[in-house]
């Protein structure tokens, strides 16, 4: 393992926001005083617990998911074994006859072979007998694991009703910021953690979701194996539930895992002096893992395919079209989930965003295969129709043998083919539409803007909304290729896995040891290219890809607006909100109305964008346009698009509905915090006039919140690419009016360059080549838009500053212009020809074996 080279730097934590006196803080509470919440030792499965009870709509609901999940499997094996030992075919498919003394008719019992005879056939095969071993083994566990959880949420459902004081009935209808407000409060009163006098958002956060930012920023940094190149399929993503079960297996709280408990990690991986010794015994367990998932594969597969099989074929029978339907892929939903982002927040996200990615996806149908598809499905339907018709005219023909077959397939192979035969009413917009998903789902590569015509970014989109069928498929196969990636790819970067861990974990009080990239700060992780550039710290390795440490931070705000951050942290947050306040309204505004843009009211940002305002739609993107000019018109072009997707906006009820709820929210704010964003205060429902206003103004309020996110990411992004163009000028501008060899450039490369020859910046997480000027499309016939004003964005000329580094020209021998990129790990490199990266390895740090973790000491 000593070969191994790693990418990443000791991270130290820089800063506390813990009060002073605060940081070996004990609280001590006197005996009578305690109550049976006071000092809950394993927080993290209490609160993922808390959590998950309230997803579940209540105690009933969940128990009755649970039986029904153990009576599932039951049924799944026995009657798997059944059909494969119990059943005489021969009668069923009337090969055989059978002599009746009442009746000649052949009935569904005369096919089930006596139990005598069926217990001898499951007796003598020592494969259904080792089947039947295993499944007993695992419905056991389960069995032992429901009684438990049973116990475990019967305490949950107590802590409900008598510390927040919610019965189950009004459970479901209740927000989670709700319930985290509660939570929040009741610290004071039970001390349910005793090393902090308050509880956070964040420090709740940060316990449910520990596990899942360790993984999202190992994806953002593109250290998991998930990203292949088999032949003739070109690259590919492969991650699925049984890899990732895997993954979090070994990393987190498997034998042997990272972790000594669900809050902190072992001692051994915290210092860097024995990183070698740590990672050959991280390569060798992953080894035997591998081994393991080898060995169990056949059972696995078996099982997977039977579930399948079981849970599918009914859908598919009723629904012939919904293998055609998309998905969100694993990797999708881990790539564009946010840091500190709980599982029903990033479906709500994704699930907005699904109708304008359905019909993005759909642009790109084939005309070849539409031409195909039309045809067949009118030649199966004609031979469908006659058969449809012969049956009409007598019922006798469906005993005809394989006619009712016939029947059945003829109708799913036109429906099938219906799915490839686009709506004639369909315009194609690919542009608009991506800006309408990226409205929703936030992250974008830097080479899909501009480009959402081409099938290059059709495909690498895909990775992320993929087929149904194809989730299916990959699932499937899922217990053959992981051992394979677990002991050929996952191995490999062990060494890496283990400095991962050392150098992004820090220690916070009263939380536990956390992923540092979970912290959100701007300073430690922030991007320069992202609107953080004067306010990070970070190295090009300490930085997080694709915006993700400015947005998680951004969302997280505005979803849980009572969270008070640090200064910096609450100054960078300010003044983003006052920039889009001030560029979308088109007017400067005081700092002062800025405190917060999620209080009690939506302020003039997402008012004013929602009702559509004349100073947006004039906005158009120029050729000597500003960078303001540039950014309000990307806010304006998805302001558009979100007014008609708001169901705020478009609803006339929700409108009105919102003014009771802003008189409501008045009210409530004179005796309490207000309410903002996804959530309302922690006695809203009591406070109210009615559980329905309240439920009716957390909706209204989480639609806005939700707008008020999507607006700002657009920006971000907007704001994004207009830094990386001005870079790109000044860094041109530069080199032209300083180069002592400019004159012998020629004309033509000072000259305005074609737009065809224009180069497109990479992202780290979806690399691409540089495409060929006869690919790329005049932007003009590329680009749709419902205003007729605006032109498309324009592509700039020379090379961009991507996310891991950047790139220019230079002259070359012989008046040759040369594109040199930036290398990350340093040096400069030809794009035809790759420079060798040589990585400088992490220290041994031997001194550090007699030092303390860093405490990262949070309130």
């Amino acid at each position: 393992m000593a070969h191994f080279d790693t990418e990443y730097q000791r991270l130290e934590a820089s800063y506390s926001d813990s009060p002073p006196g605060d940081e070996n803080l004990l609280v001590h509470v006197p005996e009578g005083a305690k109550s049976q919440w006071h000092h809950i030792e394993n927080l993290d499965l209490f609160f993922q617990r808390v959590y998950n009870l309230h997803q579940k709509n209540g105690f009933t609901c969940m128990l009755l998911g649970e039986l029904f999940e153990l009576v599932q499997l039951l049924f799944v094996v026995g009657f798997t074994v059944f059909l494969a030992n119990c059943v005489d075919y021969d009668i069923l498919f009337a090969n055989k006859f059978v002599n009746h003394t009442d009746s000649s008719k052949v009935t569904l019992p005369d096919a089930f072979l006596p139990i005598d005879v069926c217990s001898a056939r499951i007796r003598d095969n020592a494969f259904v007998i080792f089947v039947l071993v295993i499944s007993g083994m695992f419905w056991l566990h389960r069995l032992v694991k429901f009684i438990y959880n049973v116990c475990c949420y019967w305490e949950i459902r107590s802590f409900y009703t008598n510390a927040l004081k919610m019965t189950m009935s009004e459970l479901p209808y209740a927000t989670w910021q709700e319930v985290q407000a509660r939570i929040v409060e009741i610290q004071k009163e039970h001390q349910i953690c005793i090393h902090k006098k308050e509880l956070s958002e964040l420090d709740i956060y940060h316990r449910i979701l520990r596990f899942k930012n360790y993984m999202v920023a190992m994806v953002n940094k593109s250290l998991l194996p998930v990203r292949f190149r088999p032949p003739l399929l070109g690259e590919i993503v492969f991650y699925t539930r049984g890899l990732k079960y895997n993954f979090e297996l070994i990393f987190f709280w498997g034998p042997g895992s990272l972790f000594e408990n669900e809050w902190s990690l072992k001692q051994e991986y915290k210092r860097g002096g024995n990183r070698l010794e740590l990672a050959d015994k991280l390569a060798s367990r992953i080894l035997w893992i591998g081994i393991a998932n080898l060995l169990f594969c056949p059972v696995i597969l078996v099982w997977q395919i039977l579930y399948a099989f079981f849970s599918y074929t009914e859908v598919i029978k009723r629904e012939p079209g919904s293998l055609g339907a998309r998905c969100w892929s694993l990797y999708g939903r881990c790539y564009l989930r946010h840091f500190n982002e709980l599982d029903h927040e990033l479906m709500s996200r994704l699930s907005k965003g699904y109708k304008a990615s359905s019909k993005y996806m759909n642009c790109f149908l084939s005309p070849l295969l539409t031409v195909v598809a039309k045809n067949v499905a009118f030649f199966a339907g004609s031979l469908l129709a006659v058969l449809i018709a012969l049956t009409i005219y007598d019922e006798d023909v469906l005993a005809v043998e394989h006619v009712l077959s016939s029947i059945t397939l003829l109708g799913v192979c036109v429906t099938v083919c219906r799915s490839f035969i686009p709506d004639k009413h369909m315009v194609f917009c690919p542009e608009q539409l991506l800006r309408v998903i990226l409205a929703h789902i936030h992250y974008m590569p830097d080479h899909w803007q501009g480009n959402a015509h081409r099938y290059e970014t059709r495909d690498q989109f895909s990775q992320l909304f993929q087929y149904k069928a194809v989730f299916i498929l990959e699932e499937l196969i899922s217990p053959v290729v992981t051992p394979f990636i677990l002991i050929f790819s996952l191995r490999r970067k062990s060494l890496e896995i283990i400095d991962f861990f050392r150098n992004f974990t820090v220690e916070v009080i009263g939380v536990g040891d956390t992923c540092s990239f979970a912290q959100m700060d701007i300073r430690q992780h922030g991007h320069p290219a992202w609107m953080s550039e004067g306010k990070t710290e970070a190295s090009i390795y300490q930085q997080a890809e694709d915006g993700k440490t400015e947005l998680s931070l951004m969302h997280f705000a505005i979803t849980n607006p009572q969270w008070q951050p640090p200064h910096e942290t609450n100054h960078f947050i300010s003044q983003l909100k006052e920039r889009v306040q001030r560029e979308a309204t088109g007017a400067p505004t005081d700092t002062h109305t800025f405190t917060s843009l999620s209080q009690s009211e939506p302020r003039s940002l997402v008012a004013n964008l929602l009702a559509g305002p004349p100073t947006l739609a004039s906005v158009h993107f120029g050729r000597d346009g500003s960078l303001i000019n540039h950014t309000a018109a990307g806010i304006g072009e998805g302001a558009s698009a979100l007014r008609s997707l708001s169901p705020v906006s478009s609803s006339l009820h929700l409108r009105g509905s919102f003014s009771a709820a802003h008189r409501g929210i008045g009210h409530a704010s004179v005796t309490s915090r207000p309410m903002a964003g996804s959530g309302t205060d922690a006695h809203t429902i009591s406070s109210g006039s009615s559980a329905w206003e309240g439920q009716l103004t957390s909706l209204v309020l989480s639609e806005y919140a939700s707008t008020e996110m999507s607006i700002h990411a657009l920006y971000m992004h907007e704001l994004h690419k207009q830094q990386s163009r001005g870079e790109l000028s000044r860094h041109t501008w530069h080199r032209q009016d300083s180069d002592d060899s400019g004159d012998s450039v020629p004309d033509e490369v000072r000259s305005e360059p074609n737009p065809h020859s224009r180069h497109f910046p990479r992202s780290h997480t979806f690399p691409t080549a540089v495409p060929s000027p006869s690919a790329i499309p005049n932007s003009a016939s590329a680009m749709c838009s419902t205003n007729t004003g605006q032109e498309g964005p324009l592509l700039q000329r020379s090379s961009q500053r991507g996310y891991r580094g950047t790139t220019t020209d230079s002259l070359g021998s012989g008046g040759r212009v040369v594109r040199s990129a930036h290398v990350p790990m340093g040096g400069w490199a030809e794009d035809d020809q790759a420079a060798p990266r040589h990585h400088d390895s992490v220290p041994e740090e031997g001194s550090e074996e007699e030092m303390p973790p860093h405490i990262h000491k949070v309130t």
